[in-house]
């Protein structure tokens, strides 16, 4: 078995971005298996969070947020290179994990054991894992997905790499990515990560949107609300993952953040993250309320949207007096 970190999915330690007293528990495929590929390989993944203040309420959805490759390069010397398969994709996978190179790669959740209960052996939903060990003879591979470590294996491996060809018509080439490291943990010192970390919330700021995107949201959603409730409640799972899941997770990542941050610097971020917190928690609650609104044909008070304004603007403009500072 070729690895990168020696790992046991049974006593893995996930990360504390992922433990059970969070508000959100997962964000999305793609940071939530970059939280755990940072943490395990020794860095701090809340360093990398600064992303998170930037978001924006994309005309129909909010930002799809992802750690920035000029970040994971900034703090952790990560450098993010896409792969371009011209031999099966198992092999590649496993050539860059000997190579010591974690591999991010799309992958057919039907056939992921850790989504259980969910997509596993019933429907075909692509998600993002990074692969952290492999063997193509033994048909095995362990993998970060979600909130953990995992390890999946004969018939599920075969059907995730295909190698009996495809497993249905639909199923497309994956996107994939590698991840060359260019430094150890052992190199960067707490207050050198610090240092980065500001460097990069400065850089967020100016990426900050200059519009209050709850306004947009508010308008949208309203404007929506009728056929959402027509659509029934498939529907709604995937209006909520890209609306107020998205948000509410991100500004969840954004309290913890900056409570990162006034713990480890002589500036006071505390009051800022407490209103993104407030936000993260009014999605929360806000999601099971428009749940219940469409399962009952019941109207839906928006007045936790307007306050949420408040608090996004109340964050916003603190931090940029303090990165002003």
């Amino acid at each position: 078995m070729k690895h990168i970190v020696s790992l046991d999915p049974t006593t893995y330690q996930r990360h504390a971005l992922h433990g059970e007293d969070r508000v959100w528990s997962e964000t999305n495929c793609y940071v939530d298996v970059l939280i755990e590929q940072i943490h395990a390989l020794g860095f701090d993944p809340v360093a990398g969070l600064a992303f998170t203040l930037a978001i924006d309420f994309e005309v129909d959805q909010w930002t799809f947020f992802k750690y920035p490759h000029a970040d994971l390069w900034q703090l952790y010397g990560f450098e993010i290179q896409e792969m371009n398969p011209w031999h099966t994709l198992a092999e590649h996978v496993e050539r860059q994990v000997a190579a010591g190179r974690p591999v991010l790669v799309e992958l057919d959740s039907c056939y992921l054991p850790d989504t259980q209960g969910t997509t596993y052996h019933t429907e075909h939903v692509k998600s993002t894992v990074s692969v952290n060990s492999i063997s193509v003879a033994e048909r095995a591979m362990g993998y970060f997905h979600g909130q953990s470590y995992y390890q999946v294996d004969g018939d599920d491996f075969d059907r995730l790499f295909q190698t009996d060809g495809l497993v249905h018509e639909r199923m497309l080439p994956p996107y994939v990515e590698y991840i060359k490291r260019h430094h150890t943990p052992t190199t960067l010192d707490a207050e050198t990560l610090t240092h980065r970390s500001l460097a990069s919330l400065r850089h967020q700021c100016a990426l900050i949107p200059e519009h209050n995107p709850f306004s947009l949201f508010i308008e949208a959603f309203s404007r929506e609300l009728p056929d959402l409730k027509a659509a029934g409640m498939s529907h709604f799972h995937l209006y909520s993952f890209a609306t107020l899941r998205q948000f509410g997770a991100c500004y969840a990542l954004a309290e913890t953040y900056l409570n990162w941050l006034d713990q480890r610097t002589n500036l006071p971020f505390a009051d800022a993250a407490s209103a993104f917190g407030r936000i993260s928690l009014a999605a929360k609650t806000l999601q099971f309320q428009l749940a219940r609104a469409i399962a009952r044909d019941k109207p839906l008070d928006l007045t936790a949207l307007e306050q949420m304004a408040g608090d996004w603007q109340q964050a916003v403009d603190q931090v940029r007096t303090l990165m002003r500072e």
